[in-house]
């Protein structure tokens, strides 16, 4: 997809500068693709270079974490603080702990961060951390001994006012309790809102963990709305079964759709009459097993091994395990099944092909900028309960979520029909979310 000519020349920037970052072009490109009909309007973010400082991280931090393992051999991993926009606050986005994450990986997942955290209309910049450090596999010591290690050096970089990490793949409550503790051991303060994603029992939020999974469905519920359409009694796909997948699962079945399959990397389950949720759970979750086990307890589901879950005929297609997931064959198997609602619950799961794909078909579809931003969102309200030494109850934390996962339609909504692409989601995360954080740009000078 050809780029407006003023943009054009900021995007050659950014291959030129982040040389084999495949993700983080891919995340960038989409967004410039939006911009041209908003450059047109508002020259002045060109004449400010707010598009072009919006593609150029505030600071990168790398840095070595040397553990010792159980048997007291040396291992050292890298890790990664990329603090990429803090224009309408604190940077803000979760620390992800994986062998594949990489510099061009943070750095996508960053950039992406900014405009998903704009959204929300809450005040938190954008950013985002991890390291290739693989916790499967390892003890708890060995775990603990990594995440001490890592906040000895991070220590110096985050704070509720400068950065505020949370969880991500492969970091849980156990990872962010490690490294709450060595944080507090270090500075000597019991900054709780340095870290979101806490256990209930020293400042965690209600409803962080179902967090990203309910709000995805709260935004499908939304985009299905405006076209009349009632989730109750819609069939659901979900790839994945992790933390994402089956709060989305959970929620999407508690307002009356059913979802009849999931997936791992071994596979999917196909079960018509619903996800038992606590099975999957118990399963998943608990167990940490692969999904087949699902099936083997479940006398109505069948486990296909190595098959592809979007060969499952759905209303509602849900991916929520990782980036460029379902692909251009996978996107036209689900058009030619009668797919009505696509909402991405991981972050970029649908390759551009895809995307493009279910635009022509006139597929709702909802990016993940806006659909997954649920995680963040309760992310914030911890810092507000933080921050205010308060604790909400789940109920209560539940409408604020489903209020802004709301707001954040309605603004996706009003940019689209605003720069002439009326119903086109991405197009319109990527506007509202770039206006809101050029604005305070602009506002605060070139710095």
């Amino acid at each position: 997809m050809s780029l407006h000519t003023s943009l054009q020349p900021i995007f050659d920037t950014v291959l030129r500068r982040n040389p084999g970052e495949s993700e983080f072009h891919q995340a960038a490109h989409e967004v410039l693709h939006s911009l041209g009909a908003v450059v047109d309007k508002h020259p002045e973010y060109l004449h400010l270079a707010a598009v072009e400082r919006l593609c150029e991280p505030e600071r990168q931090i790398i840095f070595r974490v040397p553990w010792i393992d159980d048997n007291g051999v040396v291992q050292i991993n890298r890790a990664y603080r990329v603090e990429f926009n803090s224009a309408l606050g604190p940077y803000k986005g979760g620390l992800r702990f994986h062998p594949t994450v990489s510099s061009g990986i943070i750095k996508f997942l960053g950039f992406e961060q900014t405009f998903k955290n704009a959204l929300t209309g809450m005040p938190i910049g954008g950013g985002k951390g991890g390291s290739d450090f693989d916790p499967k596999g390892k003890s708890n010591l060995e775990i603990m001994r990594f995440c001490q290690s890592l906040m000895t050096e991070l220590y110096r970089h985050i704070g509720e006012y400068t950065d505020v990490p949370a969880g991500d793949i492969g970091v849980g409550e156990r990872e962010i309790g490690y490294m709450f503790g060595q944080f507090r051991r270090i500075t000597n303060r019991y900054e709780a809102g340095v870290l979101t994603g806490k256990s209930l029992t020293y400042g965690g939020s209600m409803v962080r963990t179902e967090a990203t999974g309910y709000g995805l469905v709260f935004f499908v519920r939304e985009m299905l709305a405006v076209r009349g359409i009632d989730l109750g009694g819609k069939s659901v796909v979900v790839s994945g079964s992790g933390n994402v997948a089956i709060h989305a699962a959970e929620k999407a079945q508690a307002l009356g759709a059913t979802v009849i399959g999931m997936s791992d990397s071994s596979g999917y389950i196909e079960d018509r009459e619903g996800i038992d949720i606590p099975l999957m759970k118990e399963v998943k979750l608990a167990e940490g097993l692969r999904i087949s086990a699902y099936a083997d307890r479940r006398p109505s589901a069948r486990f296909v091994e190595n098959g592809n879950v979007w060969d499952i005929a759905t209303d509602i297609a849900l991916p929520c395990a990782t980036q460029n997931e379902l692909d251009e064959d996978s996107a036209r198997t689900l058009v030619a099944n009668g797919v009505t609602a696509v909402a991405e619950g991981a972050n970029m799961p649908c390759t551009p092909a895809a995307v493009r794909i279910f635009s022509e078909a006139g597929v709702l579809f909802g990016p993940g900028k806006a659909a997954n931003a649920g995680g963040v969102a309760t992310s914030a309200l911890e810092m507000q309960q933080n921050a205010s030494r308060d604790s909400w109850d789940f109920a209560f934390t539940e409408r604020k979520l489903d209020e802004i996962m709301s707001g954040i339609h309605e603004r996706c909504a009003a940019a689209a029909e605003q720069y002439g692409t009326p119903g086109d989601y991405v197009a319109g995360a990527n506007i509202a979310g770039f206006v809101r954080v050029a604005e305070a740009m602009k506002a605060q000078g070139v710095v």
